[in-house]
């Protein structure tokens, strides 16, 4: 019996010790003010409870959720000190630029600093009087080591300011608010500003789900609920493509959009809520254009926010997260943005003409697709999304967005599914949804191929489109699958003379106008491989002084002295750069770029098929 008892007491004893180990914490606590809002300043103040013992490391991101580079937050926190609750000093180290640690204290102390935030987007902080716009990893240091903890904050100031609070953390009542740990935080955005709100209810099997749209910008109210039953169209059109909204935590999903002309415009997707900033003076008059990012960021409450990349899962704060399948996360989600807005009747088809050009035009006429693969380009968004640097690059050579590259992805594969296999790409995606995003499944590639391959019941089909079109370089046949929609895919300048492109956007930047030293001249502000100045050996920072005997004072007198020519023609290059002056010869070709028209304005027959098959891709899914 001895022995018995003995194992009783140590039964007894080791339960003891693991009640005391799954002790429930207490939340870590951050209070923030805005003392000096009119310059752009918050104080912050985090209370640690039940702190670990020995040194305590505190660190700013280097990354946020959504955006795929660094972005190093860490350098707009400043007057960092640590105390005790009763205030007294601690020592603090700065190990590294947005790395502290508190090397001694007691159980429970305080870590303050000042944060600068003048930048209103979906990545940054932005402060001032009107509002405080928080992107939390911009925000707020978090404890290393403390990931899973409950955290609490406490937003001050509200009065004095006239704010209200927008945000998918909970609400735990009056200006305090939570997350259940660090991962869900970061991924809340949360505006405090005088906004104005609108919601509404949608069935979700049975159950309602919350839609709200914080809005702050100088419309009044009824322009707000007017846009708001805009946008409660596109979310059916959105929910009809998987049969039903994801289920929100708490039940509810917020758009939050901060409106003011000098804004920087972006949108950023979360997994209850969207941070959606927009550079225009109001939403009155430009519903229709900001329904785009509306649309897109919407879209992936279910696609990346739930239909989850395994390399994006756990997102890390600390470095850049790269990821090969950004062509499915972010460039399926850019084509349903615009064909969801065409069938719910937002688009006429002449708009989503330009849309399907664009697509076509980003996978057959860049110098990125035509060398490298879909998921490559997806790997370099840790240079491309957002990416802060001051030094060029060769994007332009080297880099095709992932968000058109894989646009034209799903564009393509969305027709062949209807033409081969009476399926539409909203069958694909219903599946994954289904058998990846509902159940918090994180995918790979192979996952994906094997979701095409038990839509369509044909392996060999999955796995030649992914070795082809995902793993390879090769392209769809653009061209046939649009006419089967009765949509023309054609050169938009046939016959006419190029020479390609000598600025980002046509006349992005310095022009080449008057010159530091007093000369005048284009400047060379792009040269793209196969374009004809860069097989003349035309390179960025050329300037151009005479074409065909004339001078050249801006990009539209090259571009009149081209337009004069023919295909073919040779034309005479004069130009300065640091080596001397120089002279070239340009051999003018056509102009690849294509357009995408209906048969019916191009002169061909719209047969009954055709017709038929372009309403069943572009009408609404909603059922009346």
């Amino acid at each position: 019996m001895k022995k018995i008892y003995l194992l009783i007491a140590a039964l007894l004893g080791s339960s003891a010790l693991f009640a005391q180990v799954d002790k429930p914490q207490k939340a870590i606590y951050y209070s923030i003010s805005f003392p000096n809002a009119v310059h752009h300043e918050a104080e912050v103040v985090i209370t640690i409870p039940n702190a670990p013992s020995g040194a305590i490391r505190l660190r700013m991101s280097r990354s946020s959720a959504g955006r795929y580079a660094t972005h190093e937050f860490g350098k707009n926190v400043y007057n960092v000190k640590a105390m005790e609750v009763d205030g007294t000093p601690l020592q603090v180290k700065q190990l590294e630029g947005d790395l502290y640690e508190v090397p001694d204290h007691s159980e429970t102390f305080k870590v303050s600093y000042t944060l600068f935030g003048n930048w209103t987007d979906g990545t940054y902080t932005g402060i001032d009087p009107s509002h405080a716009h928080l992107n939390m990893p911009a925000t707020f240091m978090w404890v290393v080591g403390e990931n899973k903890r409950a955290l609490k904050f406490e937003f001050n100031d509200l009065d004095k300011y006239g704010w209200k609070v927008a945000t998918q953390l909970k609400h735990e009542g009056d200006n305090i608010y939570s997350a259940p740990g660090m991962q869900y935080m970061m991924d809340s955005p949360t505006e405090l500003s005088a906004y104005k709100m609108a919601s509404w209810q949608v069935n979700n099997n049975g159950k309602n789900e919350k839609i709200n749209m914080a809005i702050h910008s100088d419309d009044d109210q009824a322009t707000i609920d007017a846009f708001a039953k805009q946008v409660e169209r596109m979310v059916l059109e959105e929910k009809a493509v998987f049969g039903e909204l994801p289920t929100y935590d708490y039940g509810e999903y917020t758009f939050l959009d901060d409106v003011y002309p000098t804004n920087s415009g972006d949108g950023m997707e979360h997994r209850n809520s969207t941070c959606i900033v927009h550079p225009i003076a109001k939403i009155g008059g430009n519903e229709l254009r900001v329904l785009g990012t509306y649309s897109h960021e919407y879209f992936h409450s279910w696609n990346v926010k739930r239909i989850r990349p395994k390399s994006l899962e756990p997102f890390n704060f600390e470095h850049a997260n790269m990821s090969s399948e950004l062509w499915f996360a972010e460039g399926f989600t850019q084509y349903y943005g615009e064909l969801l807005l065409e069938r719910a009747g937002f688009r006429t088809l002449d708009d989503y003409t330009h849309t399907l050009a664009g697509l076509a035009n980003q996978i057959l006429n860049t110098p990125g697709a035509a060398k490298y693969p879909a998921t490559q380009m997806s790997r370099y968004s840790v240079f491309a999304d957002a990416g802060v640097s001051i030094d060029p690059n060769n994007q332009a050579n080297m880099f095709t967005s992932y968000y058109t590259y894989g646009g034209a992805i799903a564009l393509a594969l969305d027709l062949r599914l209807r033409s081969e296999f009476n399926l539409t790409l909203d069958d694909f995606m219903r599946t994954v949804w289904l058998d990846r995003g509902k159940v918090m499944k994180p995918y790979v590639i192979a996952d994906l191929q094997a979701d095409l391959a038990k839509v369509t019941n044909n392996p060999k089909f999955a796995a030649d489109f992914f070795n082809k079109y995902i793993y390879g370089i090769e392209k769809n046949n653009y061209e046939e699958l649009l006419s089967k929609a009765g949509l023309l895919l054609r050169k938009a300048q046939p016959g006419k003379a190029w020479a390609g492109p000598l600025a980002y956007g046509g006349n992005r930047g310095r022009s080449g106008q008057a010159r530091a030293n007093g000369e005048e001249g284009l400047a060379v502000q792009v040269s793209i491989i196969g374009t004809p100045i860069y097989k003349a050996g035309l390179d960025v920072g050329d300037i151009i002084l005479k074409t065909d005997g004339k001078d050249v004072k801006d990009a539209q007198s090259f571009t009149d002295i081209v337009a004069a020519k023919n295909i073919g023609d040779k034309i005479v290059v004069n130009y300065r750069n640091r080596t001397g002056d120089h002279e070239t010869t340009v051999v003018l070709e056509e102009n690849p770029a294509f357009e995408v028209v209906p048969f019916e304005k191009a002169g061909k027959e719209l047969t009954k098929e055709r017709s038929e098959f372009r309403n069943k891709w572009l009408s609404t899914k909603v059922k009346q």
